[in-house]
Order: structure tokens, then sequence, then C-alpha cells
């Protein structure tokens, strides 16, 4: 179920440096080096599979944008929120 404007922004407070845009929340995260990134890609890879949610990876050398949002919603469910909680959990 796609969440309201109210829940997406109370969500957000919890999940620095995330940011709406339209129906998908996104953030960019700078690792160390291109290695670094690659590994962190992986780790969400693996969180992604394991949950079967995937976001959109967008990998520049040492910058790593991901994108979430529920597809088949429509939008954005309490799915990208936990989803992007395990990532963050992996910094």
């Amino acid at each position: 179920m796609q969440l309201t404007d109210d829940d997406i922004a109370g969500k957000l407070k919890a999940l620095p440096g995330w940011q709406k845009f339209g129906a998908e929340i996104r953030k960019t995260f700078e690792l160390k080096d291109f290695a670094a990134a690659m590994g962190f890609v992986t780790s969400v890879a693996l969180l992604s599979e394991k949950g079967n949610h995937h976001p959109d990876i967008d990998i520049r050398w040492n910058k790593v944008t991901l994108v979430l949002s529920t597809h088949s919603e429509g939008g954005l469910t309490d799915k990208d929120f936990a989803l992007a909680t395990k990532i963050e959990a992996l910094q």
C-alpha cells in the first residue's frame, strides 16, 4: 500500500540524507574509492535479493546513488523504507 506524504515525511526523518523525488526516495553515498563503492553495491545487492526488493543503482567512481520505489504499487511503500534502513546499517 502506498504511503501518504505525511507518512513519507515522518519516515524520512529517521533516514539522514535520503530525499523524496516524486514517487521515489534517493540518496548518494560517497565511499573511499571505486573498490569500496563496488563492495557497498555488492552488500546492497545481497540485501535486495534477500528482501526481493531492488533499488536503481548509479555508480560514479566512489559515489553510489540508490533510488527506491515500489513500482508494483506505483509509489513509496514500507518496503522502500525498510530497505533504506537496512542500507543505512551497512555504513
